[in-house]
């Protein structure tokens, strides 16, 4: 038996009674046509069964799949469920949606092995966050000159995506100083080259300041120190491996259990997440936020100024920064080194 003859996007076109190149942006260009007729193509097409342009050759006819890759430094898991991490998603996705491209997400955690072959066929790159290995990243790119853009870390030689780490912790640092503390610490998100869900001890090695943006973070609440008369290096400093509450409890237990004359009684945190984990366990504690123990995070997510006490902290526009990164990759903007600003946000947990 014959099987059926499967239909091409020629024949959905004379179906319709349009131009090829119509049917082609109702599918990969969806701003080239009114929202009326890019439906009516859509649904003939479900209705004859044709599934779109067969990507594979499109690849080979243009030399473009028209799939930007984002390579995520986390699990996909963690990701998706990270406040910051999906909101930048959510920028990259709308850029891409609005050019008719496709979102392919890849672990950083995962061997080149590993990998879907459709990476290999990707436009471009866009790698967010500090990476296990770099080993992954030279074998995604391979021997052509496909566009990549770092978000979060410096890659030599290619464009990157920040926020002013630095200018933002010294305003943070700065007003949370106005109140002198006598026990003020750090707590800070992977500044440390072997891995420590720890205090970090002095003699300890400390991630380059190009692989992580901790380091930028560090140095603006170094400066806030210093202006006030502080030592940062007499400053304790505590490290956390990840930015989930599973992670962050042990050492935030760690911190609050000690002492009366030795718990600090202001946290300067990398992280919103730390931050609020710090918020709940202080709590549990019978610990006073702000009267025993003021707090200041870093990201503005919305958990933060919807729970009691209100975070302090620094409000950074994550779904902005994945706009921008999308359109850099598209060549929609020039692939230059871009830094957005943040906005200072006080609460309640340190007035």
């Amino acid at each position: 038996m014959t099987p059926p003859r499967r239909i091409t996007l020629k024949d959905l076109a004379g179906s319709l009674g349009v131009s090829t190149a119509t049917v082609s942006n109702a599918f990969n260009r969806p701003n080239q046509l009114s929202p009326k007729l890019r439906e009516h193509i859509l649904s003939e097409a479900r209705r004859l069964g044709y599934s779109g342009p067969d990507a594979k050759a499109r690849s080979l006819r243009t030399g473009r799949s028209r799939i930007i890759a984002v390579v995520l430094a986390e699990s996909l898991t963690y990701s998706l469920n990270d406040a910051v991490a999906s909101e930048l998603l959510s920028g990259i996705a709308e850029v891409l949606d609005a050019h008719g491209h496709t979102l392919l997400l890849l672990s950083g955690r995962q061997s080149g092995a590993r990998v879907p072959g459709s990476s290999s066929i990707a436009d471009g790159f866009i790698v967010y966050g500090l990476m296990p290995s770099m080993m992954l990243i030279d074998e995604l790119q391979g021997p052509g000159q496909r566009p990549l853009v770092a978000v979060d870390f410096d890659l030599e030689g290619q464009p990157t995506v920040h926020v002013d780490d630095e200018p933002a912790c010294y305003a943070i640092g700065r007003h949370a100083l106005q109140t002198r503390p006598r026990r003020p610490a750090v707590v800070n998100l992977r500044l440390t080259k072997h891995p420590c869900n720890a205090r970090i001890a002095p003699d300890q090695e400390l991630l380059p300041a190009a692989r992580t943006i901790t380091r930028s973070r560090l140095a603006g609440f170094h400066r806030a120190f210093a202006e006030h008369g502080i030592d940062p290096a007499g400053v304790p400093m505590w490290n956390i491996e990840e930015n989930t509450y599973e992670v962050c409890a042990p050492v935030i237990a760690e911190i609050l259990d000690l002492p009366d004359d030795e718990r600090p009684d202001l946290l300067l945190c990398m992280s919103d997440r730390i931050a609020l984990t710090a918020v709940t366990l202080a709590e549990q504690r019978g610990l006073r936020v702000p009267q025993d123990l003021r707090i200041t995070g870093f990201d503005g997510i919305a958990e933060g100024q919807y729970r009691a006490p209100r975070l302090t902290t620094v409000r950074q526009d994550s779904v902005e920064k994945g706009r921008i990164a999308a359109r850099m990759v598209l060549g929609l903007d020039p692939a230059e080194p871009r830094l957005l600003h943040t906005t200072l946000l006080i609460g309640d947990s340190c007035p």
